[in-house]
């Protein structure tokens, strides 16, 4: 990570770095509150609490294992690329309100309450993982590892306790998702300017504010696609 200090901690890029990183996974980790809840459900009162902590940490766990990994493959060649359009479907789908997310039976025992949350955890994080190591990328470079620790560990009680009363504020002020969805669309954009090939390019025809443009472009693509397929679906519900 290199040398950090008091500075480095306080710049104000490390600290929109982070920021990102605990709103993104915030927004993006309502669903595993519930995966957690219904695993524990049948569980005896004694029981449940310890399924939820220990369930909610091995989840968190294997996210920043899992992040780290999708840190160092984003600086190969085109996979930022790859990283981008997958961050930019999780953004439309979130607005969208799409659920794709898998279904999960409650278990009698601890081990298979968190044994359940695990495996859900798995099949749900691909847009937790994207979104924060697109997040951590916008951080000064001997933060990242730091800022993933940091963000993801903050979300730990987030995710626990704050989980329900950020659906319900989603439900109230469906501003939050929009703005939500926005996020994940400005670090694709971020990210896809950050591509090696891309970079080139950019370099190469002197594009000095091309990063602005994709962030830009990349907000537009998730807003307008997310409400645009919302509409579709009220209309197919109405109909």
């Amino acid at each position: 990570m290199g040398s950090l200090d008091i500075s480095t901690l306080l710049n104000p890029v490390f600290l929109t770095a982070l920021l990102s990183i605990v709103v993104a996974n915030i927004l993006l980790s309502g669903d595993n509150a519930v995966v957690i809840a219904l695993a524990s459900r049948n569980l005896p009162k004694g029981q449940q609490g310890r399924a939820i902590f220990w369930g909610s940490a091995a989840a968190i766990i294997l996210r920043i294992v899992l992040t780290i990994a999708a840190v160092q493959l984003l600086n190969l060649p085109y996979l930022k690329i790859i990283g981008a359009i997958a961050l930019i479907w999780i953004g439309v789908q979130l607005l969208a309100d799409g659920d794709g997310e898998a279904e999960t039976q409650a278990h009698p025992s601890v081990w298979g309450a968190i044994r359940t949350i695990l495996l859900a955890d798995l099949v749900m994080s691909l847009d937790n993982v994207i979104a924060v190591a697109a997040a951590a990328q916008k951080g000064p470079e001997e933060t990242r590892l730091l800022l993933l620790i940091i963000g993801l560990g903050l979300s730990i009680p987030l995710i626990i306790f704050g989980s329900t009363i950020l659906l319900k504020a989603m439900n109230r002020f469906p501003i939050i998702i929009t703005l939500g969805a926005g996020l994940l669309g400005l670090l694709a954009g971020d990210m896809l300017a950050g591509d090696p090939i891309i970079k080139g390019l950019i370099q190469q025809d002197g594009l000095e504010n091309a990063r602005t443009l994709f962030e830009v472009v990349g907000v537009a693509v998730v807003i307008l696609a997310g409400t645009y397929l919302k509409k579709k679906d009220s209309k197919k519900t109405d109909s």
